[in-house]
């Protein structure tokens, strides 16, 4: 007989730090008492996404256990990368899932948020779900500026944070905390050097310049493979499927004479976004869930 999911949060901290593998390690290993499910890191981006679940309790304990190391060992002063970011620990969402509801991740995301700022002296801004002001749902609004104009931004009397100092940490920045539905983050690489090309495309894609829906955008210079990245947050993958968005960078591409030479998905992605995304590229009819050999399997174990 079929179980219900236990009440779960699951959490996809972004550290700023994807070079160091010695450095990573360390900080992973901080997330006790959790099931970790992903490490993904980027050289590029120098950026390392750790995705664990586990009981409210156990997911805010490891999310801030993981934070001190990061603040210990990743110093803002010094790190380069494509991706923006505004602090060591830079972005700590809290995602419901299961029997999990949206306000067991808020009361996460002000839990953590209010120890980061007491404990660690971060300043912390609550984002999406779990935000104190509308001016701060948005997470790009409130990164806008990076770790470079921290320092100005929280001289401003509009950006004081929600927890901890009104200045940044010396060496962590600030920290971005928040709930919110499963996002899937999607790159597009394209068979071109030019910035210029991926920025016009991303402004095409983005949903607050006109773009799709749910859907986030920047260019991103990959040095290593000499290419450029539109590099994407779908913020709900169930109402603006996978296949639309590539769909679209595909044809803006198509007007720079540029190719789409592949593109990646970041840490976890939920079995019904792929799914979804088959049933479009493989033009199937009547195809359901229940018909992939692993859901199957998994019903009958559980």
């Amino acid at each position: 007989m079929r179980q219900e999911m236990p009440r779960w949060l699951e959490c996809a901290l972004n550290v700023s730090e994807g070079r160091r593998q010695d450095v990573i390690q360390t900080i992973v290993a901080a997330a006790q008492g959790v099931r970790v499910l992903d490490v993904s890191s980027d050289l590029d981006h120098n950026r390392t996404v750790l995705t664990f679940v586990g009981s409210p309790e156990a997911v805010a304990e490891a999310a801030f256990r993981v934070s001190a190391q990061a603040t210990a060992l990743v110093d803002m002063n010094q790190h380069h990368g494509a991706h923006p970011r505004m602090g060591a620990m830079d972005v700590i969402p809290f995602v419901p899932l299961g029997e999990a509801t949206m306000e067991d991740a808020i009361a996460a995301a002000r839990r953590v948020g209010q120890r980061l700022g007491e404990e660690l002296g971060i300043p912390v801004y609550l984002y999406e779900e779990a935000a104190t002001q509308l001016a701060r749902r948005n997470l790009a609004d409130v990164r806008r500026g990076e770790y470079e104009g921290l320092a100005q931004k929280l001289a401003d009397p509009a950006w004081q944070p929600d927890f901890g100092p009104a200045h940044p940490h010396p060496t962590a920045g600030a920290t971005a905390v928040g709930a919110r539905i499963y996002l899937v983050a999607y790159n597009a690489n394209l068979g071109t050097p030019d910035m210029g090309v991926a920025r016009a495309i991303a402004r095409a894609l983005r949903a607050r310049t006109g773009g799709l829906h749910n859907v986030k955008a920047l260019a991103v210079k990959l040095q290593e493979r000499n290419l450029v990245q539109v590099s994407m947050n779908v913020v709900d993958p169930f109402q603006t499927p996978l296949y639309r968005v590539l769909e679209m960078v595909k044809m803006e591409a198509a007007r720079y004479g540029v190719s789409v030479v592949g593109s990646e998905i970041v840490g976890l992605v939920p079995l019904a976004v792929i799914l979804e995304t088959a049933r479009y590229y493989l033009h199937l009819e009547g195809f359901n869930d229940n018909q992939v050999l692993e859901t199957r399997l998994w019903e009958e174990t559980l």
